[in-house]
């Protein structure tokens, strides 16, 4: 199982990253529940691309938030400064001891015992 940063969720549904598409048919995907927040949430998403991404959520694992990855989370953000959805999903990852997949590794590569992955190079 890998965790999906949201950024990949989003590329996902873009025509022109096929290869991603074709990645994530190889592995079990999963997402924290606060990817789905952050990409269904977005205030200009039109209905086409919220139709996308929730197809693209539907074939997925969820992972719910629990009250271990928030304290996790709370100690990422007091050892820097990162934005509250990335320490959540960086927790998530840790917690389950799973690879996340993200695009923007330089944000997470100071996080000790976490994987990275970029499906995207």
């Amino acid at each position: 199982m890998i965790i999906l940063d949201s950024n990949i969720i989003i590329y996902s549904v873009q025509k022109e990253h096929q290869a991603l598409r074709q990645w994530l048919l190889t592995i079990q995907p999963a997402y924290s529940i606060i990817s789905k927040v952050e990409v269904l949430g977005y205030w200009n998403l039109s209905v086409q691309q919220s139709q996308a991404i929730a197809a693209v959520l539907s074939s997925m694992r969820e992972i719910a938030l629990t009250a271990n990855q928030c304290e996790r989370a709370i100690t990422l953000r007091q050892m820097k400064k990162m934005s509250l959805g990335d320490a959540l999903i960086a927790a998530t990852a840790l917690d389950y001891e799973i690879p996340l997949a993200t695009r923007n590794t330089k944000d997470f590569d100071w996080i000790s015992g976490l994987s990275l992955i970029n499906p995207m190079d």
